[in-house]
Protein backbone atom coordinates (compact mmCIF):
# COMPACT_ATOMS: atom_id res chain seq x y z
CA UNK A 1 0.00 0.00 0.00
CA UNK A 2 1.11 3.36 -1.03
CA UNK A 3 1.90 5.87 2.01
CA UNK A 4 -0.24 8.41 -0.10
CA UNK A 5 -3.40 6.35 -0.86
CA UNK A 6 -6.21 7.13 0.04
CA UNK A 7 -7.91 3.62 -0.90
CA UNK A 8 -5.79 0.90 -1.83
CA UNK A 9 -6.58 -2.68 -3.32
CA UNK A 10 -4.59 -5.70 -3.20
CA UNK A 11 -5.05 -8.59 -5.05
CA UNK A 12 -8.75 -8.82 -4.51
CA UNK A 13 -10.43 -11.29 -6.10
CA UNK A 14 -14.29 -11.83 -6.71
CA UNK A 15 -16.06 -15.63 -7.70
CA UNK A 16 -19.35 -16.40 -8.29
CA UNK A 17 -20.59 -20.10 -7.96
CA UNK A 18 -21.51 -21.77 -11.10
CA UNK A 19 -24.21 -24.38 -9.58
CA UNK A 20 -26.13 -27.70 -11.36
CA UNK A 21 -28.68 -29.82 -10.04
CA UNK A 22 -32.39 -29.53 -9.85
CA UNK A 23 -33.09 -30.60 -6.08
CA UNK A 24 -29.82 -30.07 -4.61
CA UNK A 25 -27.48 -27.07 -6.17
CA UNK A 26 -24.07 -28.03 -5.89
CA UNK A 27 -21.14 -26.06 -7.28
CA UNK A 28 -19.25 -26.94 -10.29
CA UNK A 29 -17.25 -24.20 -11.35
CA UNK A 30 -16.12 -20.62 -10.61
CA UNK A 31 -16.95 -17.06 -12.50
CA UNK A 32 -13.70 -15.01 -11.51
CA UNK A 33 -14.80 -11.82 -12.76
CA UNK A 34 -12.28 -10.14 -10.31
CA UNK A 35 -9.44 -12.03 -10.14
CA UNK A 36 -6.45 -9.97 -8.53
CA UNK A 37 -6.75 -6.51 -8.98
CA UNK A 38 -4.49 -4.31 -7.54
CA UNK A 39 -4.29 -0.45 -7.82
CA UNK A 40 -3.80 2.88 -5.16
CA UNK A 41 -6.26 6.05 -5.51
CA UNK A 42 -4.71 9.01 -3.91
CA UNK A 43 -6.20 12.13 -2.64
CA UNK A 44 -7.21 14.24 -5.16
CA UNK A 45 -7.02 12.04 -7.69
CA UNK A 46 -8.80 10.61 -10.43
CA UNK A 47 -8.34 6.90 -11.57
CA UNK A 48 -10.50 5.55 -14.58
CA UNK A 49 -11.29 2.11 -15.05
CA UNK A 50 -12.03 0.93 -18.30
CA UNK A 51 -12.50 -2.32 -20.55
CA UNK A 52 -15.52 -3.71 -22.51
CA UNK A 53 -18.97 -5.04 -20.42
CA UNK A 54 -18.61 -7.69 -18.69
CA UNK A 55 -14.17 -7.49 -17.92
CA UNK A 56 -15.35 -6.81 -13.95
CA UNK A 57 -15.27 -2.77 -13.50
CA UNK A 58 -18.70 -2.15 -11.94
CA UNK A 59 -17.99 -5.11 -9.75
CA UNK A 60 -14.66 -4.20 -8.33
CA UNK A 61 -16.29 -1.27 -7.57
CA UNK A 62 -18.84 -3.36 -5.48
CA UNK A 63 -16.25 -4.77 -4.13
CA UNK A 64 -14.74 -1.73 -2.55
CA UNK A 65 -18.38 -0.99 -1.41
CA UNK A 66 -18.52 -4.52 -0.33
CA UNK A 67 -21.75 -4.89 -2.16
CA UNK A 68 -20.21 -8.16 -3.53
CA UNK A 69 -17.92 -9.33 -0.45
CA UNK A 70 -14.37 -9.96 -1.86
CA UNK A 71 -13.62 -14.05 -1.71
CA UNK A 72 -9.75 -12.90 -1.44
CA UNK A 73 -7.91 -9.48 -0.99
CA UNK A 74 -7.14 -6.48 1.05
CA UNK A 75 -8.88 -3.05 0.62
CA UNK A 76 -7.98 -0.30 2.39
CA UNK A 77 -9.40 3.12 2.93
CA UNK A 78 -8.20 5.56 5.20
CA UNK A 79 -6.17 2.36 7.04
CA UNK A 80 -8.65 0.23 7.68
CA UNK A 81 -9.36 -2.77 6.01
CA UNK A 82 -13.16 -2.62 4.62
CA UNK A 83 -13.61 -6.27 4.18
CA UNK A 84 -13.30 -6.37 8.03
CA UNK A 85 -15.55 -4.44 8.42
CA UNK A 86 -19.38 -5.51 9.12
CA UNK A 87 -22.19 -3.62 10.79
CA UNK A 88 -22.33 -0.13 11.91
CA UNK A 89 -18.52 0.77 11.41
CA UNK A 90 -19.17 -0.86 7.65
CA UNK A 91 -22.09 2.17 7.60
CA UNK A 92 -20.01 5.42 9.08
CA UNK A 93 -17.38 4.44 5.96
CA UNK A 94 -20.17 4.92 3.84
CA UNK A 95 -20.12 8.59 4.56
CA UNK A 96 -17.15 8.91 2.45
CA UNK A 97 -17.38 6.47 -0.01
CA UNK A 98 -20.66 8.00 -1.87
CA UNK A 99 -21.19 6.55 -5.95
CA UNK A 100 -22.85 8.39 -8.92
CA UNK A 101 -24.77 5.52 -11.12
CA UNK A 102 -25.26 5.11 -14.72
CA UNK A 103 -28.68 5.35 -15.14
CA UNK A 104 -30.07 8.82 -13.91
CA UNK A 105 -33.64 7.57 -14.97
CA UNK A 106 -33.22 4.54 -12.53
CA UNK A 107 -31.27 5.62 -9.67
CA UNK A 108 -33.58 7.93 -8.93
CA UNK A 109 -36.81 7.28 -6.70
CA UNK A 110 -39.65 8.50 -8.58
CA UNK A 111 -41.94 9.16 -5.49
CA UNK A 112 -39.25 11.10 -3.42
CA UNK A 113 -39.00 14.75 -4.16
CA UNK A 114 -35.16 16.20 -5.01
CA UNK A 115 -35.16 17.68 -1.67
CA UNK A 116 -35.69 13.97 -0.27
CA UNK A 117 -33.39 12.23 -2.59
CA UNK A 118 -30.57 14.73 -1.71
CA UNK A 119 -31.40 15.24 1.55
CA UNK A 120 -31.72 10.99 2.08
CA UNK A 121 -27.94 10.57 3.40
CA UNK A 122 -27.92 13.91 5.76
CA UNK A 123 -30.93 12.58 7.19
CA UNK A 124 -29.66 8.89 7.64
CA UNK A 125 -26.18 9.99 9.58
CA UNK A 126 -28.44 12.33 11.65
CA UNK A 127 -26.42 15.49 10.42
CA UNK A 128 -29.10 18.13 10.27
CA UNK A 129 -32.86 18.52 10.13
CA UNK A 130 -35.39 21.27 9.59
CA UNK A 131 -34.67 24.46 7.31
CA UNK A 132 -31.08 23.46 8.49
CA UNK A 133 -31.10 20.39 6.25
CA UNK A 134 -33.58 21.93 3.23
CA UNK A 135 -30.85 25.11 3.38
CA UNK A 136 -28.01 22.56 2.33
CA UNK A 137 -29.86 20.82 -0.06
CA UNK A 138 -30.30 24.23 -1.87
CA UNK A 139 -26.88 24.68 -1.80
CA UNK A 140 -25.93 21.56 -3.20
CA UNK A 141 -28.44 22.42 -5.98
CA UNK A 142 -26.70 25.28 -6.62
CA UNK A 143 -23.34 23.41 -6.25
CA UNK A 144 -24.76 21.41 -9.50
CA UNK A 145 -25.77 24.09 -11.87
CA UNK A 146 -29.82 23.58 -10.47
CA UNK A 147 -32.11 26.50 -9.36
CA UNK A 148 -32.91 25.43 -5.59
CA UNK A 149 -36.81 26.34 -6.24
CA UNK A 150 -36.67 22.94 -7.68
CA UNK A 151 -36.45 21.38 -4.26
CA UNK A 152 -39.94 19.93 -4.46
CA UNK A 153 -40.17 18.94 -7.67
CA UNK A 154 -40.28 15.02 -8.98
CA UNK A 155 -37.70 13.43 -11.29
CA UNK A 156 -39.86 12.79 -13.80
CA UNK A 157 -39.66 16.95 -14.52
CA UNK A 158 -35.79 16.70 -15.32
CA UNK A 159 -34.28 15.95 -18.48
CA UNK A 160 -31.39 13.47 -18.35
CA UNK A 161 -28.39 15.90 -17.81
CA UNK A 162 -30.48 17.72 -15.05
CA UNK A 163 -31.03 14.07 -12.97
CA UNK A 164 -27.25 13.01 -12.94
CA UNK A 165 -26.85 16.14 -11.61
CA UNK A 166 -29.21 15.41 -9.14
CA UNK A 167 -27.37 12.39 -8.30
CA UNK A 168 -24.00 14.01 -8.05
CA UNK A 169 -26.05 16.45 -6.13
CA UNK A 170 -26.76 13.65 -3.46
CA UNK A 171 -23.15 12.02 -3.61
CA UNK A 172 -21.85 15.50 -2.61
CA UNK A 173 -24.23 15.63 0.60
CA UNK A 174 -22.30 13.74 2.83
CA UNK A 175 -19.10 15.27 2.45
CA UNK A 176 -17.30 12.40 0.98
CA UNK A 177 -13.57 11.49 0.44
CA UNK A 178 -14.19 9.62 -2.75
CA UNK A 179 -16.93 9.44 -5.24
CA UNK A 180 -17.24 6.02 -7.32
CA UNK A 181 -18.06 7.12 -10.92
CA UNK A 182 -20.42 3.78 -12.43
CA UNK A 183 -20.70 5.01 -16.31
CA UNK A 184 -21.61 8.21 -15.11
CA UNK A 185 -22.36 9.86 -18.32
CA UNK A 186 -22.50 6.95 -20.79
CA UNK A 187 -26.57 7.27 -20.80
CA UNK A 188 -26.59 11.16 -22.11
CA UNK A 189 -26.17 12.46 -25.22
CA UNK A 190 -22.48 13.57 -25.94
CA UNK A 191 -23.24 17.65 -25.43
CA UNK A 192 -24.87 17.00 -22.07
CA UNK A 193 -21.69 14.37 -21.28
CA UNK A 194 -18.86 17.10 -21.95
CA UNK A 195 -21.16 19.43 -19.58
CA UNK A 196 -21.37 16.70 -16.25
CA UNK A 197 -17.50 15.98 -17.16
CA UNK A 198 -16.45 19.36 -16.86
CA UNK A 199 -18.95 19.42 -13.40
CA UNK A 200 -17.11 16.60 -12.11
CA UNK A 201 -13.85 18.29 -13.10
CA UNK A 202 -15.05 22.02 -11.57
CA UNK A 203 -16.13 19.78 -7.94
CA UNK A 204 -13.02 18.03 -7.40
CA UNK A 205 -10.96 21.12 -7.73
CA UNK A 206 -12.85 22.81 -5.16
CA UNK A 207 -13.68 20.14 -2.54
CA UNK A 208 -10.54 18.07 -3.39
CA UNK A 209 -12.87 14.69 -4.42
CA UNK A 210 -11.26 11.64 -5.36
CA UNK A 211 -12.82 9.81 -8.33
CA UNK A 212 -12.70 5.83 -9.15
CA UNK A 213 -14.05 6.46 -12.94
CA UNK A 214 -15.39 3.87 -14.57
CA UNK A 215 -16.19 3.69 -18.40
CA UNK A 216 -15.97 2.36 -21.25
CA UNK A 217 -15.45 5.56 -23.50
CA UNK A 218 -11.75 6.00 -23.27
CA UNK A 219 -11.80 9.28 -24.32
CA UNK A 220 -13.72 10.55 -21.47
CA UNK A 221 -11.86 8.51 -19.88
CA UNK A 222 -8.64 10.15 -20.96
CA UNK A 223 -10.14 13.80 -20.59
CA UNK A 224 -10.84 13.21 -16.75
CA UNK A 225 -8.33 11.28 -15.19
CA UNK A 226 -4.81 11.23 -13.75
CA UNK A 227 -4.37 7.68 -14.11
CA UNK A 228 -5.79 4.90 -15.99
CA UNK A 229 -6.33 1.29 -15.58
CA UNK A 230 -7.02 -0.83 -18.18
CA UNK A 231 -9.73 -4.06 -17.55
CA UNK A 232 -9.83 -7.69 -19.15
CA UNK A 233 -11.74 -10.47 -17.97
CA UNK A 234 -11.13 -9.52 -14.36
CA UNK A 235 -7.66 -8.61 -14.91
CA UNK A 236 -5.67 -4.96 -15.16
CA UNK A 237 -3.21 -5.90 -18.25
CA UNK A 238 -2.21 -2.25 -18.53
CA UNK A 239 -2.30 0.76 -15.87
CA UNK A 240 -0.53 4.14 -16.51
CA UNK A 241 -0.27 8.16 -16.71
CA UNK A 242 -3.84 8.81 -19.02
CA UNK A 243 -1.82 10.82 -21.80
CA UNK A 244 0.99 7.81 -21.95
CA UNK A 245 -1.81 5.36 -21.83
CA UNK A 246 -3.74 7.26 -24.92
CA UNK A 247 -0.60 7.85 -27.00
CA UNK A 248 1.74 4.88 -25.86
CA UNK A 249 -0.40 2.40 -25.09
CA UNK A 250 1.36 -1.41 -25.00
CA UNK A 251 -0.56 -3.92 -24.52
CA UNK A 252 -2.37 -5.46 -27.90
CA UNK A 253 -6.03 -4.64 -26.00
CA UNK A 254 -5.39 -1.42 -25.16
CA UNK A 255 -4.25 -0.59 -28.46
CA UNK A 256 -6.94 -2.26 -29.97
CA UNK A 257 -9.17 -0.35 -28.23
CA UNK A 258 -8.06 3.11 -28.15
CA UNK A 259 -7.21 2.95 -31.97
CA UNK A 260 -11.51 1.73 -32.59
CA UNK A 261 -11.96 5.14 -30.86
CA UNK A 262 -9.48 7.47 -32.94
CA UNK A 263 -11.62 9.43 -35.79
CA UNK A 264 -8.38 11.09 -37.11
CA UNK A 265 -5.26 9.58 -37.45
CA UNK A 266 -1.66 10.41 -38.67
CA UNK A 267 0.00 8.52 -41.47
CA UNK A 268 2.12 6.54 -38.99
CA UNK A 269 -0.82 5.80 -36.23
CA UNK A 270 -2.87 4.48 -38.74
CA UNK A 271 -0.59 2.07 -40.09
CA UNK A 272 0.29 0.75 -36.96
CA UNK A 273 -3.32 0.27 -35.40
CA UNK A 274 -3.90 -1.70 -38.92
CA UNK A 275 -0.88 -4.00 -38.00
CA UNK A 276 -1.94 -4.48 -34.76
CA UNK A 277 -5.45 -5.40 -35.45
CA UNK A 278 -4.64 -7.97 -38.36
CA UNK A 279 -5.01 -11.01 -36.54
CA UNK A 280 -8.27 -12.63 -36.04
CA UNK A 281 -10.08 -11.60 -32.86
CA UNK A 282 -11.42 -14.52 -31.69
CA UNK A 283 -14.30 -15.38 -29.03
CA UNK A 284 -13.59 -16.09 -25.83
CA UNK A 285 -15.29 -18.18 -22.79
CA UNK A 286 -15.83 -15.85 -19.57
CA UNK A 287 -16.37 -19.08 -17.19
CA UNK A 288 -13.07 -21.31 -18.66
CA UNK A 289 -10.81 -18.25 -19.56
CA UNK A 290 -7.15 -19.47 -21.48
CA UNK A 291 -4.44 -20.64 -19.43
CA UNK A 292 -1.67 -18.39 -19.37
CA UNK A 293 -2.60 -14.82 -20.76
CA UNK A 294 -6.19 -14.12 -21.11
CA UNK A 295 -6.31 -12.10 -24.65
CA UNK A 296 -4.38 -14.76 -26.75
CA UNK A 297 -8.01 -16.18 -28.31
CA UNK A 298 -8.03 -12.48 -29.47
CA UNK A 299 -4.44 -11.44 -29.89
CA UNK A 300 -3.08 -10.17 -33.14
CA UNK A 301 0.63 -10.26 -31.73
CA UNK A 302 0.52 -13.55 -30.19
CA UNK A 303 -1.08 -14.66 -33.81
CA UNK A 304 1.89 -12.97 -36.04
CA UNK A 305 4.73 -14.58 -33.25
CA UNK A 306 3.16 -17.68 -34.00
CA UNK A 307 1.66 -18.56 -31.36
CA UNK A 308 4.06 -19.52 -28.41
CA UNK A 309 3.66 -21.54 -25.93
CA UNK A 310 4.96 -18.62 -23.39
CA UNK A 311 1.80 -16.89 -23.78
CA UNK A 312 -0.63 -19.92 -23.19
CA UNK A 313 1.50 -21.79 -19.82
CA UNK A 314 -0.36 -21.17 -16.56
CA UNK A 315 3.38 -20.98 -15.40
CA UNK A 316 4.07 -18.03 -17.12
CA UNK A 317 1.07 -15.59 -16.89
CA UNK A 318 1.99 -12.54 -17.73
CA UNK A 319 2.29 -10.02 -14.67
CA UNK A 320 2.25 -6.55 -14.48
CA UNK A 321 5.89 -4.78 -15.03
CA UNK A 322 7.08 -1.72 -14.97
CA UNK A 323 8.20 -0.40 -18.54
CA UNK A 324 9.26 3.23 -17.62
CA UNK A 325 7.34 6.08 -16.73
CA UNK A 326 4.97 5.26 -13.94
CA UNK A 327 3.62 2.64 -16.77
CA UNK A 328 2.88 -0.79 -15.86
CA UNK A 329 1.76 -4.04 -18.96
CA UNK A 330 0.64 -7.39 -18.55
CA UNK A 331 2.31 -8.74 -21.64
CA UNK A 332 4.96 -11.02 -23.08
CA UNK A 333 5.51 -9.04 -26.27
CA UNK A 334 4.42 -5.27 -25.30
CA UNK A 335 3.85 -3.10 -28.49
Amino acid sequence: MADSALLSLRDVKVFFPITSGLLINRTVGWIRAVNGVSFDLAEGETLGLVGESGCGKSTTAKAILQLNRPTAGDIHFEGKNLAALRGEPLRIIYRKLQVIYQDPYASLNPRMTVGQIVGEAITCFGLMRGAELRKRVGELLETVGLDPRYINRYPHEFSGGQRQRIGIARALAVNPAIIICDEPVSALDVSIQAQVVNLLRDLQKRLGLSYLFISHDLRVVELISHKVAVMYLGKIVEMGLSDRIANKASHPYTHILWSSLLEKQSKETAQKAKSVQAGRWGVFDFERPTAGCRFVPRCPVYESNGKPTLCTDPATEPQLKDIGGAHQVACHFPL
